[in-house]
């Protein structure tokens, strides 16, 4: 049995993490549930760019704050509220994108070790859709992975390949300095005065603008121009999701932490 993935501090959601071996896990299933208990808190999402246009029909696409930016979605406007949830974790709309991140989850590619070469398909042991259930499609038949486990392979596959290309566009995004820091007002009807939220950063859009026309046409032709558009358009959702807190009970605070 391989050992458990050597890991500083673990991701957004994962408890803890363990290979997935025919050995020790030949009577495992996993069990398919419509809630996600573990996003009942959490406002804030990792995307990748190849979500962006999905994502931002449904909610807004910020930056964390810091030299390290990476993409989020939020699902809500401060920390532990997520006005998509119900308290049980069940999405009350099932037309909202659901990001890859919290599709992939309780799986994830991780290196057994710090000098390892490739990445195994480790799980969150602490979640409950996996385990030795009577329910459930099974993960292993006769020692070898079941077809499940070779879709689960190839959908984190694939979100490692993206990932690869969100890191490359935050580079070049870095690169050009179109990040300042993000600031959002909103005025409710009625209200003595607006709701300020900080703390997140967001593209200078006067700085796209102004790009030279070799720049423009680099971010034309390697496909940057349409994302940077998606996240400056979801950002006209901020509004909506104020609404969707306020008519929750969820009263907002004019600070968002990312």
């Amino acid at each position: 049995m391989a050992s458990a993935p050597q890991q500083a501090s673990l991701p957004l959601f994962y408890n803890a993490l363990e290979p997935l071996s025919s050995g020790a896990h030949a009577a495992f299933k996993l069990r398919q549930l419509d809630r996600a208990p573990f996003l009942v808190n959490q406002h804030a999402i990792p995307v990748t760019v190849d979500e962006f246009v999905h994502v931002q029909r449904s909610m807004p696409i910020v930056f964390t704050a810091g030299d390290d930016a990476v993409p989020i979605a939020l699902m809500g406007l401060n920390e532990g509220v997520n006005v998509f949830i119900d308290d049980e974790g069940k999405l009350d709309d099932a037309s909202v994108y659901v990001p890859a991140y919290v599709r992939r989850y309780p799986f994830m590619l991780a290196r057994l070790t710090p000098d390892a070469q490739e990445l195994s398909l480790c799980f969150d042991p602490t979640a409950d859709v996996i385990g030795a259930f009577d329910e459930g499609d099974a993960l292993f038949d006769d020692g070898k992975p079941a077809p499940i486990v070779q879709n689960i392979l190839q959908f984190n596959e694939m979100f490692e390949e993206a990932g690869a290309r969100t890191q490359n566009f935050m580079r070049e995004v870095r690169e050009m300095g179109l990040l300042m820091e993000g600031e959002i007002s909103i005025q409710p009807e009625g209200a003595p005065q607006p709701f300020v939220y900080r703390g997140f950063q967001m593209v200078n859009e006067e700085k796209l603008n102004e790009l030279r026309g070799d720049q423009l046409r680099k971010i034309q032709k390697n496909g940057m121009l349409p994302l940077l558009h998606a996240h400056l358009f979801s950002l006209q959702l901020m509004p909506q999701l104020f609404d969707r807190q306020n008519r929750a009970g969820k009263v907002p605070l004019p600070q968002l932490q990312s």
